[in-house]
């Protein structure tokens, strides 16, 4: 069937701007600290010219990834943190997937762990795929609640979700496919998103500690 068999999450859309922002930071700093410890222009012409190059080859050839890379691999718990959040919003997926009785196939947290299975992507929760293109309407209210879940459970837990671009686009096709109204589907997926949000309240301790498990079996 051609449906969906992963769930690439997290902080995808964040690529572009968490790339450009750390360039811009080290410009400045280059061209506000360089002379001061007697740096020379040219060598921060330099830095700036290889900056821009890196990040060019790193939206060629990692789509963006690189920059995650380097923040997930921070120091001082920063990029811990971010971890942690990218395992916050799998959990959700895989708690609300299991009450829902949607077998997970593999879940992997952080860039370094996808870039190593060829998905492009900073967390994946792959689940085995529907049997049919065209869904009824209970089995789409299953996908709903189980593709928002991971963006409602970082919205618990951080007060706002980051990732969920391609869950929202996929709940989409799903839906487009059923042939069922726009507004229904509208109406049914927020119905789905205050239903995981309440399920997942009751149930926040599970996420937390589902959470800690998947970082613990992060490669």
């Amino acid at each position: 069937m051609d449906g969906p068999e992963r769930f690439p999450s997290s902080d995808q859309g964040s690529t572009a701007a968490l790339n450009a922002g750390l360039a811009v930071a080290g410009v400045t700093a280059l061209a506000v600290g360089g002379p001061l410890v007697g740096v020379s222009p040219n060598w921060i012409t330099v830095a700036v010219v290889s900056g821009l190059v890196l990040l060019s080859v790193d939206a060629a050839r990692f789509s963006g990834l690189g920059g995650h890379l380097l923040a997930e691999a921070l120091p001082l718990g920063i990029g811990a943190a971010r971890l942690r959040r990218i395992a916050i919003h799998e959990a959700g997926h895989v708690l609300v997937a299991a009450d829902n009785n949607l077998p997970v196939t593999r879940v992997l947290v952080g860039s370094r762990a996808c870039l190593g299975q060829g998905i492009r992507a900073n967390g994946s929760t792959e689940l085995e795929p529907p049997a049919h293109a065209k869904l009824p309407l209970e089995e789409l209210r299953r996908w709903s609640r189980v593709l928002q879940a991971g963006m409602v459970a970082e919205t618990l837990i951080y007060g706002g979700s980051r990732g969920g671009a391609d869950d929202r686009a996929l709940l989409g096709r799903l839906w487009g496919l059923s042939g069922h109204p726009v507004a229904t589907a509208q109406q049914e997926q927020r119905r789905a998103r205050r239903e995981v949000e309440q399920w997942l309240r009751q149930h926040r301790s599970s996420l937390e500690a589902q959470a800690e498990g998947l970082l613990q079996s992060a490669p």
